[in-house]
């Protein structure tokens, strides 16, 4: 389904990503973890066109988007959840929702996509109402993830949803993004929870300054004597 080849990226004269290739089949859990500062959502701002790369191509569903804008991104069916969730606080949590679902296509669907969503999320139907900047982290997290399948995607990528919560949400987390990929929607997480990550993975990605220096599957990285070492403490 998206298919990174070689891709560069930078900053100005400062380069971020060196080479980056990575493929996501059609309806699995693709993962891309490192440390903080990695590249890893340089990557996802990449594929979203928010950054244009230096060289290199990026295929999704046969298409080049490497240099397409945004907007044709979106509508081929790429959301993006950032990091830090960027939700409108002085806006309720239906509002919130409601701007995930702007493109044509997802605003025909988005009563029974908002029913969707309550059905995974069901706290957020109790809290329709509520201005989102009222809500806890978890429930915020919640929102994020919410407003990015509101635009109905074929693949929706997940900048760091555990970022800042407790172990509890954190499970509840990773619990959605498992129901959400068991239910035909083709996933990129990128995380810096390793072990949770690698555990519901299909397949992962290693990126270390700006390069992948591992891959393959999210079981048998579990078991790589560097991500142990490195990533888990082991």
């Amino acid at each position: 389904m998206l298919s990174l080849n070689q891709i560069q990226v930078a900053y100005g004269d400062v380069q971020v990503l060196w080479d980056v290739s990575i493929n996501v089949q059609s309806k699995e859990l693709a993962a891309l973890v490192g440390a903080n500062g990695a590249g890893k959502s340089t990557t996802l701002n990449t594929i979203s066109a928010i950054l244009q790369p230096r060289s290199g191509t990026i295929e999704f569903n046969g298409e080049r988007i490497d240099h397409a804008p945004a907007s044709r991104v979106v509508e081929l069916g790429i959301s993006q959840v950032p990091e830090g969730r960027r939700l409108f606080p002085e806006m309720t949590v239906l509002e919130n929702l409601e701007l995930g679902s702007f493109m044509a296509e997802a605003k025909k669907h988005r009563n029974e996509t908002l029913d969707w969503v309550y059905n995974i999320f069901p706290r957020l139907r109790e809290r329709r109402n509520q201005l989102a900047g009222t809500l806890s982290g978890g429930e915020q997290q919640m929102v994020a993830v919410g407003r990015g399948l509101m635009a109905r995607p074929k693949l929706l990528m997940l900048d760091e949803p555990s970022l800042g919560l407790g172990p509890l949400l954190v499970q509840e987390v990773f619990k959605a993004v498992e129901r959400v990929n068991g239910e035909g929607v083709t996933i990129l997480l990128v995380e810096q929870n390793v072990k949770h990550t690698l555990t519901i993975a299909t397949r992962a990605y290693v990126l270390e300054n700006g390069r992948i220096t591992i891959e393959g599957m999210g079981a048998d990285l579990l078991k790589n004597d560097h991500v142990k070492k490195a990533y888990l403490g082991i």
